[in-house]
Order: C-alpha cells, then sequence, then structure tokens
C-alpha cells in the first residue's frame, strides 16, 4: 500500500458540499377477456404520462409492488435500447415539503428521497414519481435496545442504500437531534474538534421496503455521509465524515463489527461484486481507499484522484470504476484491479453525484455549481448530453425498472427523466 498523501486543506461551504422496487365455457371467456384488459390497463399506467407535470407531496394510496427477479437488483436493465444511445427527456417535476440530499432507486419499483434536518424525512415514490409515504426520522431509540438517548431522537437523512433482496433500505444520518445527542454536525471537523465541540455518534437506519417504516438502526461514527451494502448482504458500511473512519456493521445483527481508520473526509463507496474489497473515496485528498472486507484493513490506494467525491463500479463489466471530482469538476474512469485512470473528462463545476445504468453503458454526474445533469458513453466518457435542472442539483439516481434517471435539487425539487432513442 501506498503511503497516505498528503492532505490538501479546504474548506466545505455546507453540509456535505465540498469545494472551490366445471363453468361454462362463455364465462371462461369472458374471465380471460377481462384478465387481458385488466393487465393492459396496468401496463399502460405503469408507463406514466411523459410530458412534465407536477407531483405535490399528497400521500398516493398505492402500495408499493416488489419485483421480483433473480438477478442481482443492479442488473435489472429496462427493455429497449442501450442506456448510451438514450437521451434526457423531461417527464415530471416533482415538489412538495422536500429539500433532497440524494435520491436513491431500489430497482424494485421504489425510489428514496433523503430530506437532511431541514425537514427531518425520507420521501418514497414509486417508479412513476407518485409519493408513496413520508417517513419521519423520529425514532425512539431505545425501543431498539439504545441507551442513553431516551424519549425520541430526529435524524437528518443523508444517503440511501438497499439491501440485496430489496427488503430493506440502510439510511444515513448526519446528525441526531434529542436527548443524549450532541450539537448538530459540522462540515468542518476533525476528530478531536467534533468531541471537544460535544458532537456525538450517529446512526444509520434499517427501513423496511414493505411496510415503509424504520425497523431496526445501528450506530457509527460521527457526521456519516454514505452508506453501502455488500452484495452477499452480509455488511453495511458507512463512511463517518467527522471521525475519519469506516463503520462495518453487522447486516442481520445490527452490531458494530469494526471500525478502520482513513483520511480526512471519506465520502463515497463501491463494493467489490465478491464483496471483498470496499473501495473509499477519501475527499480530502487524492486517493480511493481499498478496504479488505476479511481483515478490516486498508490494503491498497488508487491515486491521481483529486477531491474525489463519488465512486460506482460498472454493474456489466466489474473491472471498471467510475468517479467523480468535485473541485476540479471531473469524472475519471479507473481499471480497479490496475489502479490505471483509463479516461477523464470535464463536466461542469463541483460535480457531485454520480450514477451507471444498470447495462453499465453510460453515466450521469450532477455539476452543482453549473445546475446541469451530464450524460456520459461509460466506455469512452465522451459527453452525450447536457441538460439544464434547477439551482444546486446533487444526487441522481439510475431507475432499472423504467430506465428513467431521478436528480435530486437540493432548493426543493426532483427532476424525473424519461430516457428515450
Amino acid at each position: 500500500m501506498s503511503p497516505m498523501p498528503k492532505l490538501r486543506p479546504s474548506a466545505p461551504r455546507n453540509h456535505g458540499r465540498w469545494r472551490p422496487a366445471g363453468v361454462a365455457r362463455l364465462g371462461v371467456v369472458l374471465l380471460v377477456v377481462a384478465f387481458v384488459a385488466l393487465t393492459f390497463n396496468l401496463i399502460l399506467s405503469s408507463m406514466g404520462n411523459s410530458d412534465s407535470s407536477t407531483t405535490t407531496s399528497t400521500t398516493a394510496s398505492t402500495t408499493p409492488i416488489a419485483t421480483t427477479t433473480t438477478l442481482p437488483l443492479n442488473k435489472i436493465v429496462p427493455p429497449g435500447p442501450k442506456a448510451s444511445s438514450r437521451r434526457l427527456v423531461l417527464y415530471k417535476v416533482i415538489t412538495g415539503y422536500i429539500s433532497p440530499k440524494s435520491v436513491m432507486s431500489t430497482n424494485t419499483g421504489l425510489v428514496f428521497a433523503q430530506n437532511m434536518m431541514y425537514r427531518h424525512t425520507m420521501t418514497v415514490y414509486n417508479s412513476s414519481g407518485t409519493l408513496l409515504k413520508t417517513i419521519s426520522d423520529g425514532v425512539a431509540l431505545a425501543h431498539f435496545g439504545v441507551r442513553g438517548r431516551p424519549g425520541l431522537t430526529h435524524g437528518a437523512p443523508v444517503e440511501a442504500a438497499v439491501t440485496p433482496d430489496g427488503k430493506d433500505v440502510w439510511v444515513s444520518n448526519y446528525s441526531m437531534f434529542g436527548s443524549g445527542s450532541g450539537p448538530e454536525g459540522s462540515d468542518t471537523c476533525t476528530p478531536g474538534s467534533s468531541l471537544a465541540a460535544g458532537d456525538t455518534t450517529s446512526f444509520v437506519y434499517e427501513v423496511s421496503t414493505e411496510t415503509l417504516s424504520v425497523v431496526g438502526v445501528a450506530e457509527v461514527g460521527m457526521v456519516p455521509k454514505y452508506v453501502a451494502v455488500t452484495p452477499n448482504d452480509k455488511y453495511v458500511v458507512v463512511t463517518n465524515w467527522c471521525s475519519w473512519t469506516v463503520s462495518i456493521v453487522n447486516e442481520a445483527t445490527h452490531h458494530l463489527v469494526a471500525t478502520i481508520p482513513v483520511g480526512a473526509y471519506p465520502r463515497g463507496i463501491a463494493i467489490s461484486p465478491d464483496s471483498h474489497l470496499a473501495y473509499v473515496a477519501i475527499m480530502g485528498s487524492d486517493v480511493i481507499d481499498v478496504i479488505s472486507l476479511s481483515t478490516f484493513k486498508v490494503v491498497g490506494q488508487i491515486g491521481g484522484v483529486d477531491n474525489v467525491r463519488h465512486v460506482v463500479i460498472d454493474p456489466q463489466n466489474p473491472d471498471f470504476l467510475y468517479a467523480s471530482l468535485n473541485i476540479p469538476g471531473d469524472v475519471v474512469k479507473i481499471n480497479r484491479l490496475t489502479g490505471r485512470i483509463l479516461a477523464e473528462v470535464h463536466t461542469g463545476s463541483d460535480c457531485r453525484s454520480l450514477a451507471i445504468s444498470t447495462d453499465g453503458t453510460a453515466l450521469y454526474v450532477v455539476n452543482y455549481l453549473s445546475n446541469t445533469v451530464t450524460e456520459l458513453a461509460a466506455s469512452n466518457l465522451k459527453i452525450l448530453q447536457v441538460v439544464p435542472t434547477g439551482t444546486n442539483p446533487v444526487g441522481v439516481t439510475y431507475d432499472g425498472t423504467t430506465g428513467r434517471v431521478w436528480v435530486a435539487v437540493y432548493t426543493g425539487e426532483i427532476l424525473v427523466f424519461n430516457t428515450k432513442p
């Protein structure tokens, strides 16, 4: 493993913003006709309206219907042309009482938005953009066996990750608010300054995709940002921004298995398909740490990735790793086995989250200060399209069930794009 590089001083501008799912024959015939008609209507309904529209925060009576598949969720591919031959066309603008920091498709017909401490909620939509439920981040931690945090504790939902079976979603909380919890966290921090300020550890929530309610919690570090679940469903991996650590949680028991020291300001996480390695973006540096999920140690680094924020692995060809570099405003393609950077492109000012299509052919990155979302060809990072968004796009996800791209706009909107040839 190469030595840790010297960390470049820089200052965050805001939360997570780092700078500068026997009858008669006639009766039988009628039943068959009715069934076919009903099925056809359901298909039409699921396709939705292709025109731009606005969804309010009124909760729909619809209940989520999980998609059953033998494929890994990140390999569910919508019918039709490959993603890189499609272009983004606005389908719907979702508004309401939201301030979305991130959006995450489960690829089972659900999309979760995390609304930080500004709304203290997670909002859950179906793939057509209809609001199914608003989930409060208020939890009685004592009900889950947590001591020293009596009464109702609120969180600040940041990011989310779905389990491989699609049954649960894990959500990180920037800070906890309530008796026994310290003051609100800060992006400007060190482990020492956070402890001196009285900051306390935070929790990640487990949310059932069946009941859309919090069913479990796990304690992690200070100001956790990103969360990922290993493909074998064994571990939940969390980056702790102010603790400068990575927490490894047993997904079944919710117990903390390991705390791994890393460099300053860890954020994005990508897990290898065999669940052996975690790739962690160290945002205060120019490296991606490679962590063994067997020994729980940093076993290598990928360099040359200045101010790296988000990382994703190609679901179809896992040799390739993609990363967004925040301050440079670039996206890079990396051979994760050799660490070699294969391609690099500038997408905009302050690029943030990155998503990859489930067929592995297209990338989507949001550019926070340019107020745009960029579509790239995964093969060579050629820019395919640049689309304006509202002010401060910060999160993006690709929905494998529909091929739609969702963009979280921090100032209070979610844009849903159809992808059309």
